[in-house]
């Protein structure tokens, strides 16, 4: 396929009204090309919270106009002279939530492989700006051209549709998981059984912790949690003792949810000594105050923890492909991705939407 044979046109944002199911197909311009980029055929692309947070402006407001969608998995059509990681014309490769990062010797958190936290030029998948200007635009698209940086292989072993949503839903519990010590001789929490808790279970199991305990509000998913790996369920609605019954049972506890009502007290109390709380969902809203004595009785530690580097992605790549662990997903064609947005926004997902481009996968 030459340079010019294909157009970049999305499902486009232009205003908080498009996460009503107002996106319009359109064109647009993408960023500059650069010999260090990669064009990517979209194949598949997951449904991602954040883009619901971004179609509606819930964090920040939105550049508009926005194509989202930043777990993209589809064909290199157009490889530069300079690309990175041996990616060829024809490869599989996918991207994530993050584009570009400044990449500078000098930079501290790009030189010790923490990308995913540049402070000097970070630049979304989607709704971010680039140095000279123009915009990143995502995966509700034909085609995303992406810096070959964060540009990743996908394995042999992992099909695409399973692979998509993890570049985003999957390593955004992964890595902390992972950071933090989960596997043999650990008990782990993950709270919220939605897109990211799913991930959250089936990659506590993979890595081998002792004990997983799935944490909701109420027991509609308890059933899905054991199935997912969890060999402990606590409904916070309906037990009345669970802070209780369950102190002290916990090494780490990953909450993945985006609530600013959650009882993160109570959720101290379920750590060990020394343990850790890492919050990885995204309120748009503050999270719940809590006493300083609960982090001084027990030494606990709270943290947050941001999608993950480019060599984090791969290394969950391969533990997916060796542990054959499988997402929870939907296929849902991408012509509908308006109808998509809305049940994603019911939380009708269990537990992953993944957008297909029948024109062209």
């Amino acid at each position: 396929m030459s340079q010019t044979d294909y157009k970049f046109q999305g499902w486009m944002g232009l205003d908080p009204s498009s996460v009503e199911g107002k996106m319009r197909w359109q064109s647009y311009e993408p960023k500059t090309w650069e010999e260090t980029d990669v064009d990517i055929k979209c194949h598949y692309c997951g449904i991602c919270g954040s883009d619901l947070h971004t179609l509606r402006s819930g964090w920040s407001p939105t550049k508009y106009p926005c194509v989202v969608g930043h777990e993209i998995v589809g064909e290199a059509v157009r490889v530069g002279s300079k690309a990175e990681n041996g990616i060829k014309v024809g490869d599989r490769v996918g991207v994530g939530a993050q584009a570009k990062s400044c990449l500078k010797p000098d930079c501290e958190e790009c030189a010790d492989g923490l990308e995913n936290y540049c402070p000097n030029g970070m630049v979304g998948t989607y709704n971010g700006t680039y140095a000279d200007g123009s915009k990143s635009y995502g995966g509700y698209s034909d085609y995303a051209r992406v810096p070959s940086h964060f540009v990743i292989k996908i394995p042999a072993g992992v099909s695409s549709e399973q692979a998509a949503p993890m570049l985003c839903g999957g390593i955004t519990v992964y890595s902390p998981l992972k950071k933090n010590g989960a596997g043999p001789g650990k008990r782990v929490g993950i709270v919220g059984i939605g897109g990211l808790g799913h991930f959250g279970l089936l990659f506590a199991k993979a890595l081998g912790a002792d004990k997983v305990t799935a944490i909701s509000r109420t027991s509609a998913k308890k059933a899905d949690a054991l199935k997912l790996g969890a060999d402990t369920f606590i409904a916070t609605d309906e037990d009345k003792d669970w802070s209780t019954r369950h102190t002290r049972s916990l090494d780490l506890i990953v909450s993945t949810v985006s609530s600013p009502k959650m009882p993160l007290a109570e959720y101290l109390g379920l750590l060990r000594t020394n343990g850790q709380f890492i919050q990885v969902g995204a309120p748009e809203d503050v999270i719940p105050g809590f006493s300083a004595f609960s982090l001084l009785a027990k030494g606990v530690k709270i943290g947050g923890s941001a999608i993950g580097s480019p060599a984090q992605i791969r290394e969950m790549l391969d533990l997916v492909e060796n542990k054959k662990v499988k997402a929870w997903t939907e296929l849902r064609p991408l012509k509908e991705a308006n109808q998509a947005v809305l049940d994603m926004e019911k939380g009708k997902a269990r537990y992953r939407y993944v957008l297909v481009n029948e024109a062209q996968a």
